[in-house]
């Protein structure tokens, strides 16, 4: 009985107990649900206002996600930056690694806007190569007014990523609420009231990014917030800073890209199977992101958490909370996706498929959920405690060969030459996601990613 008592760990002084810890993840799960769930009610406002505007929008969309990935990895670098001091107590670097995020992060998307404007005509017909005149058209209206967002897009992400540094995942939350409001409300107005097409699209969504932005900006010049910015237009550039946001922004913004030129790559295979397998894989696509979500959000809370234990040089911590959030992504994805499982049936029938499309896409998604309850976890919420402890590279270089190797080389293997259609896709996905899961397991008990620590 006394050597049990011996071996309990006293954690009454560990950075997050279990309240802390929900009061981080809820929002964090809340804040992707409602993202997942506005873009669906986007495509489908979009869709009344004709199949050129769809497509147009859903061209010019591809860029934007682009985008977006880049500034949320820069983000992530900040975050990750201002996390590690905070770990170590030293709140005055972690507000200036914070003014050094917001301030260089505003810089390259007003760099990238200019370009984005600048470069119109090769994006439009350069990139989407030849398409119907009036698909054309409404992507560039579109494209004109969303670009102008980009700036705002960029400091709302920057901003986000610094509150959830501070562990208060719930302003993000409420921002995010507030945009999507805007968003969803405005699109309602002006498709449907003032018939405005493809601008009632694009206005509500740069109105939104640009209040979303103010809002998070203001709130982070308040000097009594645990990390907040100086409150001057004057940018001292500082590049040891900045130089490690980069050493984590650089190589997850790299990751994220190839990530997003793969599916774009898997996708044009796809289209070679027939309108069903596009149409199943467009299905099952959305319905795996339901899948999926509470894993992303945990793996957001995973970077606020790790890079704190990292900062204060405590790996008991580390290895602590890492087993403990794994733990809890695989009990929420089991619960998701048995409870997604569950209503399958109504979901499909809400898609208004053809047999044949409806049984692939049962077929896609009973692989997908179990695949993800069994191994995503490890393939991707793992890896986010390498990236919070400084070890971004190894991600990327990891995350790329196997995207490259297994995800889109085994597509066609097993998609085109072994004749499994669009599940052969789905199949070579989960091979990726094995092939990682190994690597990741191997490198987190050789260490060596302890050796990363950037401040």
């Amino acid at each position: 009985m006394e050597k049990k008592m011996k071996k309990r760990v006293d954690r009454s002084s560990y950075l997050f107990d279990n309240k802390a810890l929900l009061a981080l993840i809820i929002p964090l799960v809340i804040e992707q649900l409602l993202a997942v769930l506005v873009g669906m009610a986007d495509s489908i406002m979009i869709a009344s206002v004709g199949e050129a505007a769809v497509s147009g929008v859903s061209l010019v969309d591809q860029i934007m996600v682009l985008l977006i990935n880049v500034f949320a990895a820069l983000a992530t670098g900040g975050a990750v930056v201002a996390g590690q001091y905070l770990g170590q107590k030293n709140q005055k670097e972690a507000c200036k690694s914070a003014t050094q995020l917001v301030w260089f992060i505003t810089l390259c998307s007003v760099v990238i806007t200019l370009l984005v404007y600048a470069g119109k005509y090769f994006i439009l017909h350069g990139i989407f190569g030849k398409i119907e005149a009036d698909v054309m058209g409404h992507a560039n209206t579109y494209l004109m007014i969303v670009t102008a967002s980009i700036p705002f897009m960029a400091l709302y992400n920057g901003g986000a990523a610094i509150f959830r540094a501070m562990g208060n995942s719930k302003v993000s939350m409420q921002v995010s609420i507030i945009m999507n409001i805007i968003n969803v409300g405005g699109n309602a107005i002006l498709i449907y009231g003032f018939h405005r097409g493809t601008e009632g699209v694009a206005i509500p969504t740069l109105v939104s990014r640009m209040v979303a932005a103010v809002i998070i900006i203001a709130l982070l010049c308040n000097p009594n917030q645990l990390l907040h910015i100086e409150r001057t237009f004057r940018y001292k550039f500082n590049w040891q800073m900045v130089k490690k946001i980069l050493s984590i922004g650089v190589p997850n913004g790299l990751e994220n890209s190839m990530f997003q030129l793969g599916k774009i790559l898997v996708l044009s295979l796809v289209s070679t199977f027939g309108t069903y397998a596009i149409a199943a894989n467009a299905v099952g696509n959305a319905i795996a992101l339901f899948q999926i979500l509470p894993g992303m959000a945990i793996s957001l809370a995973v970077t606020t958490v790790i890079a704190r234990c990292v900062g204060a040089g405590d790996y008991e911590q580390v290895k602590y909370y890492n087993r403990k959030l794994m733990v809890i992504t695989y009990v929420c994805m089991a619960a998701t996706v048995f409870f997604i499982f569950s209503i399958l049936p109504l979901i499909i029938k809400a898609y208004n498929l053809s047999d044949v499309t409806a049984s692939a896409t049962e077929q896609i998604i009973h692989f997908h959920g179990i695949s993800a309850i069994l191994i995503w976890p490890i393939s991707f919420t793992l890896p986010a405690t390498f990236r919070a402890s400084g070890d971004a590279k190894a991600c990327m270089y990891i995350s790329i060969l196997s995207m490259w190797i297994f995800r889109i080389a085994f597509s066609y293997v097993l998609g085109k030459y072994m004749g499994l259609g669009v599940f052969g896709v789905w199949v070579a996905m989960v091979i990726d996601w094995v092939f990682r899961a190994l690597c990741f397991v191997i490198r987190y008990f050789k260490g060596t990613w302890r050796k990363s620590v950037i401040v």
